[in-house]
């Protein structure tokens, strides 16, 4: 299965089971999360996908993720590139602070604007619309055209810098990948055209 690239959202970190925003905050797996990696990988190899080359964040949850993966696929030798354009949404004042407890803070309407709006930042941090201005360069340089030279290309990253790229595969609007659930550990599988979109 040549062209095919699969996104893969690292497993449950610490702050996730704490229900903390996290953004670039370098926080590890949890017992779980190792366990969703393992899954992960477990299903790419039962599917008998062979990969040529990986990319992850620079951010610890990503790339302990990417290695169980590997471990679990039986191919020590995959080259991995890390770039922190793969980077988490930064977001700002609220990484840290327990999601409720935001929402006792700046009331429910307004951390929901600033979790799930395509354009409009948290304090001090990035929107997705921003996330997307800084993966998606770096997707169109540097992953998708080793997929479209036919090889196939794992990226193991976060829940928001997943989202801008589906987005861009799958042609969709702000408003539309803002309702995308990415869940941990989950592997999402692309077959791509000539033009980067996926094969019917």
């Amino acid at each position: 299965m040549p062209n095919t690239l699969v996104l893969v959202r690292h497993g449950q970190s610490e702050w996730n089971k704490l229900n903390l925003f996290t953004g670039w905050k370098d926080v590890d797996l949890t017992e779980k999360g190792i366990e969703e990696a393992r899954a992960g990988g477990v299903e790419l190899k039962t599917k008998g996908i062979k990969f040529d080359l990986a990319f992850t964040s620079a951010l610890i949850r990503a790339t302990r993720t990417l290695d169980l993966i590997i471990e679990e696929l039986g191919a020590p030798e995959l080259p991995i590139t890390g770039d922190q354009a793969l980077n988490e949404r930064d977001y700002g004042d609220l990484t840290g602070l327990n999601k409720d407890d935001a929402r006792k803070k700046w009331g429910d309407e307004q951390v929901h604007i600033w979790r799930r709006s395509f354009d409009v930042p948290p304090p001090g941090g990035e929107s997705l619309k921003d996330t997307a201005a800084r993966t998606l360069p770096y997707y169109r340089s540097k992953i998708l055209p080793q997929v479209l030279e036919g090889k196939n290309v794992l990226v193991v990253a976060h829940g928001n810098s997943l989202r801008s790229i589906i987005m861009e595969i799958e042609g969709l609007s702000g408003e539309e990948i803002v309702k995308r659930e990415v869940a941990t550990g989950d592997p999402i599988i692309y077959r791509l055209d000539a033009n980067g979109r996926p094969e019917a």
